[in-house]
């Protein structure tokens, strides 16, 4: 990962899932009773025995005239952007109706601090309010444009909804009729009762006169006018460059974080390219035929983020196969993302095949250890075909390129070896943060001392003994969860014995670890086991590897959430001891074999991933102060309009 794509996955932690439309609207109605106390103060009533009355006479207010608005923009919204060929959503529109009616209490409750410490008088504050009914159209207006990819003057109608409720509340509660009478009523005098009703209202709201109506109107145009400028600037560059919008990004991210939709797939479909990748399988089977492990690595990338795409494969693998299955992380980068969640099932199809085809036998080699520059080595022989995990550690590094990964197999299979697997495993980095995250990348001193290990690795696994193969596992899902860096599958064990030698493999369902922990996890089961009551040592293997899944799921919390950042040590350490103990337990006889399935599947494509993190990232900085400068801009046309009207 390129310190690019890391500040693209650091937009992950905005992920998470909206409440549904009826928790969304509860909170509303609360936040709009607390605001209407704040708002409405009944002033010395509230010091009487009365006041609990009055109190919640201010809360009903608050209720009235900032919740029902509120209400209305949830439920009426998706009915009008329906009618208009919109694809808002219940959930969606009250969860924006929430976020609107916050920006209108923030606005408000700022100015009124201001005007209590400053000589601005209450007109200041139902300036105010106008400017935060503009303020939550435009909000409104941008998020139905990219939700409902829908046209500025389209979107207007119902992103309208709330400051239009608002505004209709506020002229018949304030009285505003009245004052447009000319030579008698504007209106029939039988609807004035019901559309004048100041004596209703807070004493508060006679203030409000026709003047801020006008006012109301011509700043929703203007920041009407700031949105669409806006769109058009943000979005030619990912036209341009991607021939994508950036609209169909914020779209999909939208439903992601409400309801958790697949638009955000449907976007990066487009962007993606068609690859063909190896699904490599090694499989143990006992001797009555039954399947009691697999490895499953196909050289895809498990991310973006979340669920999304390839994610959460490791997961779905997992859940594919009777056998416990290790699915390890490949040599593979973000560029081979799968797009979509349906990639995965192509996967698992090949992933199946190549089970079908495994060639089974009986023996193998006792593991044996590579040191290359900065690459570690770890490789074992299962009759003709071969395991090989690399490492970096104790130094820092992240995904390895594909390009490496392929040349590093091919390598290894030139002294005799039939099929490879090679992991990354992933098991050491020092977070997102620098201009190196530790890419190997094709050309790189690291690249070539991979290759070198894997070549030095297939040569002394091509003319080393072997003995009869016994294999035992071990899984606990362990007390811990996404937000602690671990994903579903836990940790997962599978210890080796050929010839007296025993090997460790040990799997983490997470994404890289701390610096320091993997030694010291191999450390615990290779030097550290326990003296039992008769003196003998255990839960010691002649040899360890620790691995990650680089699950994606954890970093919906956060874009660092690596192994170790949130867990304690020591814990990790005594399961992992525990696990291997158990899988020693469970050492029985089995055959083994690896079979390759190739697959063909849509991914992020090369350099598709650095493109979009680039334009993501510009979008953020360069979007953010751009915003910034439209709405001040539209701020100070506002407030010339105020002054001068």
């Amino acid at each position: 990962m390129t310190s690019t794509q890391s500040d693209l996955a650091s937009l992950s932690r905005f992920i998470f899932r909206a409440p549904n439309w009826y928790t969304s609207l509860a909170f509303a109605l609360l936040i709009a009773a607390v605001a209407g106390v704040a708002a409405f103060d009944s002033g010395a009533y509230a010091r009487t025995w009365r006041g609990l009355f009055f109190l919640g006479r201010d809360a009903w207010e608050g209720i009235f005239f900032i919740g029902i608005p509120t209400v209305v923009a949830a439920f009426g919204t998706t009915g009008v952007d329906r009618f208009v060929g919109g694809k808002l959503t219940p959930n969606r529109s009250s969860l924006l109706a929430l976020i609107s009616e916050i920006i209108l209490v923030a606005i408000v409750t700022g100015a009124a601090i201001v005007s209590v410490f400053t000589s601005l008088e209450q007109q200041f504050v139902y300036d105010a309010l106008v400017v935060g009914l503009a303020s939550v159209f435009a909000f409104r207006l941008l998020v139905v444009m990219a939700v409902s990819r829908s046209s500025v003057l389209v979107a207007s109608i119902p992103a309208s909804l709330q400051t239009l409720a608002a505004a209709v509340l506020l002229f018949v509660y304030s009285g505003t009729l009245r004052l447009l009478e000319v030579g008698g009523t504007v209106v029939d005098a039988y609807l004035t009762p019901y559309l004048a009703r100041s004596s209703d209202a807070p004493a508060e709201l006679s203030a409000v006169g026709a003047e801020h109506f006008a006012l109301l109107a011509v700043t929703c145009g203007i920041y009407a006018l700031g949105v669409y400028v806006f769109v058009v600037a943000v979005d030619r560059p990912w036209r341009r460059s991607l021939g994508v919008s950036m609209l169909d990004f914020l779209r999909g991210f939208v439903g992601h974080v409400a309801e958790g939709s697949r638009e955000l797939e449907e976007f990066f479909q487009q962007l993606g390219e068609e690859a063909i990748v190896p699904v490599s399988v090694l499989s143990f089977r006992r001797s009555d035929g039954e399947e009691k492990a697999r490895f499953v690595l196909p050289m895809i990338h498990p991310g973006p983020m979340g669920e999304i795409g390839g994610g959460n494969f490791p997961e779905r693998v997992a859940a594919d196969c009777s056998g416990l299955v290790f699915p390890p992380h490949a040599t593979a980068g973000h560029d081979f993302n799968l797009v979509t969640e349906r990639e995965v099932d192509t996967i698992l199809d090949a992933a199946r095949t190549a089970a079908d085809r495994v060639v089974y036998d009986a023996d193998a080699t006792r593991s044996v250890r590579v040191d290359s520059g900065e690459a570690s080595m770890l490789g074992q022989r299962f009759g003709d075909d071969a395991l090989l995990v690399s490492t970096y550690a104790p130094g820092f590094a992240d995904d390895v390129e594909y390009g490496v990964g392929l040349s590093a197999a091919a390598e290894a299979r030139t002294s005799g070896l039939d099929d490879v697997l090679l992991v990354d495993a992933h098991n050491s980095n020092d977070g997102l943060s620098g201009p190196d995250l530790g890419h190997v990348t094709p050309g790189s001193k690291r690249a070539f001392d991979m290759i070198e290990a894997a070549g030095d690795s297939g040569r002394r696994l091509a003319t080393a003994d072997t003995d009869d193969l016994e294999l035992g596992v071990a899984w606990d899902e362990t007390p811990w969860g996404p937000a602690d860096g671990i994903g579903p599958l836990g940790v997962r064990v599978a210890v080796t014995a050929v010839g007296g030698h025993e090997t460790a493999y040990v799997l983490i369902d997470g994404n890289n670890m701390d610096p320091g922990l993997r030694g010291e996890l191999v450390a615990a089961i290779t030097d550290g086991g326990t003296a039992s009551e008769s003196g003998a040592t255990s839960g010691l293997v002649d040899e360890a590897e620790v691995m990650t899944t680089d699950t994606h799921i954890v970093n919906t919390v956060d874009a660092d959430n690596q192994v170790g950042a949130a867990i304690d040590w020591g814990e990790l350490r005594e399961i992992v001891r525990d696990l291997t103990d158990e899988a020693r337990e469970d050492l029985e006889p089995v055959e083994a074999g690896v079979a390759v399935e190739r697959a063909e599947v849509t991914v992020f494509g090369n350099d598709r991933t650095e493109t979009l993190a680039s334009h993501a990232n510009a979008v953020v900085a360069m979007g953010g102060v751009f915003a910034v400068s439209i709405i001040l801009a539209a701020v100070a046309v506002s407030v010339l309009i105020f002054l001068f009207a």
